[in-house]
């Protein structure tokens, strides 16, 4: 007899075929992700899945997006992929804020968030791609300025995350918080689901500063912030095409 996971795949599959659809491509890790999203509840999942092989498709033809289509964020040089992977097994992902600029062409920035998380779960590939790899995010606030905040753009990756890259976040670290952000983070709170909120941790104190650099670990995070690795700009950083 099946125990309950392994039902709610073979009734995830089923519900996938009913819709149309086919996880012949995909593994249970991979399928595993979209229960986890959705409570174990096979029917929302197959949905999900669904919908997500679609926009894929229609979003991302290429199977990435390329270098090319986003060098107006490229240039910015505010996103980093450092080397190594974090005490808990997780590549790391560095957002540098206050080198960010507003953005006018949201579907080109949602094309940058895109890149971003499909470059940060690759470089977390230890061989062959398993399909549940994920990737934790460090946002730096030191330099953010009220010029730098762009509300839309935040919530905009969070949206693209929650729908599209389910269990993908391991956790976001917001360092260096300026004062003003807690009045911007009222403004972003709303639409972040709370699974994802619970992935979230504002690094305010000196034992939630101690838990960062042990989750994260002293070799992988930077020298900027006490480590000893050094940044390297996501465009620098080579890494397999993921199979989605």
């Amino acid at each position: 007899m099946a125990n309950p996971d392994e039902l709610g795949l073979i009734q995830m599959k089923e519900q996938i075929q009913m819709l149309g659809s086919s996880t012949e491509k995909y593994g249970d890790p991979t399928l595993e992700r979209f229960l986890i999203a959705k409570s174990k509840d096979p029917k929302k999942a197959a949905k999900m899945f669904v919908e997500w092989q679609q926009w894929r498709k229609s979003f991302v033809p290429l199977g990435f997006i390329p270098d090319s289509e986003v060098l107006p964020q490229l240039e910015c040089k505010n996103i980093f992929i450092l080397k190594g992977l974090s005490k808990t097994g997780h590549a790391v992902l560095m957002v540098d804020s206050g080198k960010h600029s507003p953005v006018k062409d949201q579907n080109q920035f949602k094309k940058f968030a895109v890149h971003i998380y499909d470059k940060g779960i690759a470089s977390g590939i230890k061989g062959k791609e398993i399909g549940n790899e994920k990737f934790i995010e460090i946002m730096d606030l030191k330099t953010l300025s009220y010029k730098n905040v762009d509300t839309r753009a935040f919530i905009s990756g969070i949206q693209i995350l929650q729908n599209y890259y389910p269990e993908r976040l391991a956790k976001l670290y917001l360092i260096n918080i300026p004062w003003f952000f807690k009045s911007v983070w009222k403004l972003i709170t709303p639409f972040i689901e709370k699974e994802l909120l619970n992935k979230i941790m504002m690094v305010s104190n000196e034992k939630e500063k101690k838990q960062f650099i042990e989750e994260v670990g002293i070799e992988v995070l930077p020298m900027e912030l006490g480590g000893n690795a050094k940044l390297v700009p996501i465009q620098d950083v080579q890494v397999p095409q993921l199979e989605c």
